[in-house]
């Protein structure tokens, strides 16, 4: 039977792309994928229900392909491949990658190790921080708690005199420093709730719908509970 892919799974599927460019997707309403260097998984649920498992190496130019259609069906009934469709007079035969050259993420569902650290992070704050990476050339965030409160900090932490914008998302009893690169918040624009771990590991998770993020510290990162 033919499916429709909706516009939050090409959405999410475009997200995935940019922390792995293959995916093995399997069976079922549930799509995962992990970085090269396993510092980053990602995992959601979606409306579509998958009948298979089946592997896309070059993800970005299957969506590009996809992109070209409206509102196009799609059959996996073939082993080897599957048919997009736009109507009767178009349509793509896209081949099935390999899953062995594929990384995939571990069958056994992630947890953290610890949660020292919890806070709400808004849409418009995440939105200013990124933006305010880019616009000042700013390679890290970091998480910092002191004075009572936690804050968000994008800088150069190997230049004391770097730029540094910040934003406060909570409070807190503890002092700490958790960094991160903010080349692996790879995350789709919305709000989310984040705990982090001083074992080195972070979870966001979408306030809108099932949709979570791994995220590795960076080794330097420090605690004080």
């Amino acid at each position: 039977m033919d499916m429709k892919l909706s516009e939050k799974t090409i959405d999410l599927l475009e997200n995935f792309s940019s922390i792995n460019q293959s995916i093995l997707v399997k069976k079922g309403s549930k799509l995962r994928t992990i970085s090269v260097m396993k510092n980053i998984l990602a995992e959601a649920d979606i409306d579509e229900n998958f009948e298979k498992d089946f592997g896309i190496y070059d993800l970005p130019q299957f969506l590009n392909g996809v992109g070209l259609m409206n509102d196009p069906d799609i059959d996996l009934k073939h082993d080897s491949y599957m048919i997009i469709r736009e109507g009767k007079t178009t349509k793509v035969k896209f081949a099935f990658a390999d899953p062995e050259v594929i990384i995939t993420p571990p069958e056994k569902a992630i947890t953290l190790p610890s949660q020292e650290v919890c806070f709400q992070l808004e849409s418009v704050q995440l939105q200013k921080l990124l933006k305010a990476s880019s616009v000042y050339q700013l390679p890290d965030l970091a998480a910092v708690g002191e004075a009572g409160v936690i804050k968000l900090v994008v800088r150069d932490k190997k230049n004391d005199n770097s730029n540094q914008f910040e934003i406060v998302v909570g409070e807190t009893d503890k002092e700490f420093t958790f960094n991160f690169k903010v080349e692996n918040i790879k995350i789709v624009p919305g709000s989310y709730d984040v705990v982090i771990s001083s074992k080195l590991l972070s979870r966001f998770t979408n306030s809108s719908y099932s949709l979570n993020y791994y995220i590795a510290l960076e080794p330097d990162s420090t605690y004080n509970g």
